[in-house]
């Protein structure tokens, strides 16, 4: 890798830094192709993304952002799991480590916060973004719900009313 090529990636790596919510610092140890394939993978489809960058660089991308913090973490064979979503690379770390026993779980931060395994794993268990807006959603609408269905419980009554009166009058 020459010198354009390194200043490169530290430039994209800092944009990544600037961007994104959460840095989640794994190490591999000894992770096959499609181990990582697949964790890359399930990364993405969550919106997140894993990426093995040289800690040299990585350090040096840290400069300027929030994330000066995971500096200290980037020692060994070390690996990047970013998003925007505050939870999503934490959840898709954990899930995965849990089944690979290659995988470890240095720490990470958000913004200014330093996190440790265990706070990588308590962001873990946060519901995401997504899931949140739905809460959300449901709260507002189930008040909505409430409203019609005591509105109409009252026409509701009147009706039965009027079809036993009409069914008397029938029979």
């Amino acid at each position: 890798m020459d010198r354009a090529q390194k200043s490169e990636l530290v430039a994209e790596l800092n944009r990544t830094f600037s961007e994104t919510s959460v840095v989640v610092v794994t190490r591999n140890l000894g992770m096959t192709v499609a181990q990582s394939t697949a964790l890359r993978v399930k990364m993405r489809e969550a919106g997140a993304s894993y990426q093995v960058a040289k800690n040299r660089l990585a350090r040096i991308a840290t400069e300027g952002t929030p994330y000066t913090a995971i500096s200290e973490m980037l020692t060994g064979p070390t690996a990047l799991s970013t998003s925007v979503d505050p939870v999503a690379a934490a959840k898709v770390v954990v899930d995965f480590a849990k089944t690979n026993d290659k995988l470890e779980i240095v720490g990470g931060a958000m913004g200014d916060t330093k996190l440790d395994v265990n706070g990588v794993k308590a962001l873990a268990e946060l519901p995401s973004l997504d899931e949140l807006r739905a809460k959300l959603l449901g709260l507002l609408q189930a008040p909505a719900t409430k409203v019609a269905s005591v509105l109409q419980a009252p026409a509701g009554q009147l009706a039965r009313v009027f079809g036993a009166y009409a069914a008397k009058e029938d029979a």
